[in-house]
């Protein structure tokens, strides 16, 4: 059984790669780093938090100056109260990001990725969801604003699932609202 301290040795790997990421691509691109703090509402009474690290790379905009690609490592903290049951999670997953539109007050994005996650229970919710790896796919808005673009306010729709690598895969369907700051 994985315990907390396990978990933040999992996540703690995922910070170091994927920051190894954005310096080995530093001959190739700028980069810059961010935290997003994210509340996460799902089925039934499925509520959490999400608290990520991310690193920001220039790296696409050789093939579209419109294309931004995000790294992202999380630890997710989720409640279900009609069970008083609690999962943690970790998770990596790209972000890429197309502008939709340009305004004074923001800049409007698609943002989708898939990624990978790692459950701390397969059981949670209601729902045996098979194994502890996960799929982390999303789909949304993100909302660009402030003098230098900084600020990320972002709406989005997790699913997570196994893909059929277990017989149980009911997945996990979550909204997310988050807000993230650039350095």
């Amino acid at each position: 059984m994985l315990n907390y301290g396990s978990l933040l040795r999992v996540f703690s790997l995922a910070a170091v790669l994927i920051s190894s990421l954005g310096i080995i691509n530093t001959a190739q691109a700028d980069y810059d780093t961010g935290f997003a703090v994210n509340y996460v509402h799902g089925e039934g009474d499925l509520d959490g938090v999400k608290l990520a690290y991310q690193v920001n790379l220039d790296s696409l905009h050789s093939i579209s100056k419109d294309l931004d690609l995000t790294l992202e490592t999380s630890v997710n903290f989720w409640q279900y109260d009609g069970h008083n049951d609690t999962d943690v999670l970790v998770a990596a997953s790209p972000i890429l990001r197309y502008p939709l539109f340009y305004t004074h007050l923001a800049d409007v994005y698609l943002e989708g990725g898939i990624g990978v996650s790692f459950m701390k229970d397969t059981v949670f919710a209601g729902k045996d969801v098979g194994i502890h790896f996960q799929f982390e796919d999303r789909l949304g808005f993100a909302f660009k604003f402030g003098e230098s673009r900084k600020n990320v306010i972002s709406l989005t729709y997790l699913h997570y699932s196994n893909a059929g690598l277990s017989d149980h895969n009911p997945g996990i369907d979550l909204l997310n609202v988050g807000y993230s700051y650039r350095f």
